[in-house]
């Protein structure tokens, strides 16, 4: 499945995760590649919607990773402040490349080498004008 949607709002942002969240299965990993300001934030709130999460959605930023629980687990990682694999490994992130269980969600994957290649999906968000956004959804 290769599409590209363009999205006005971050209603319709979600909307996106909410419809990829139907296709997802135990094992997956999505890579979220996009500036920031994006809507990375939010098509994970929307993926979170769409596997019956109910708990409130956050960037794990600082934290670096946050599960959910719902339909399927949700491993929110965020590799901003990781510069390698080696780093993933030193804080135990790497077991969710892919996950025994549920689904990992990736922002910045970019920043080490390798994990948008290991990617299931990689959605590339693009800013456009007017707040609009290029939402472009590959299945490796």
């Amino acid at each position: 499945m290769n599409k590209t949607i363009i999205v006005h709002n971050s209603l319709e942002m979600e909307e996106v995760g909410i419809d990829l969240a139907s296709m997802l299965t135990d094992g997956i990993v999505v890579s979220l590649v996009g500036p920031l300001g994006a809507g990375k934030t939010t098509l994970v709130k929307g993926i979170a919607k769409g596997l019956l999460i109910t708990d409130i959605v956050v960037s794990p930023s600082y934290l670096l990773a946050r599960d959910y629980y719902g339909r399927l687990a949700l491993h929110h990682l965020d590799a901003y402040r990781i510069n390698s694999l080696g780093e993933l490994a030193e804080v135990g992130l790497d077991q969710f490349l892919p996950p025994a269980e549920g689904v990992t969600v990736i922002e910045w994957p970019n920043r080490i080498k390798g994990i948008v290649e290991i990617s299931d999906i990689v959605i590339r968000i693009i800013l456009l004008e007017d707040g609009k956004r290029e939402v472009a959804i590959a299945r490796e």
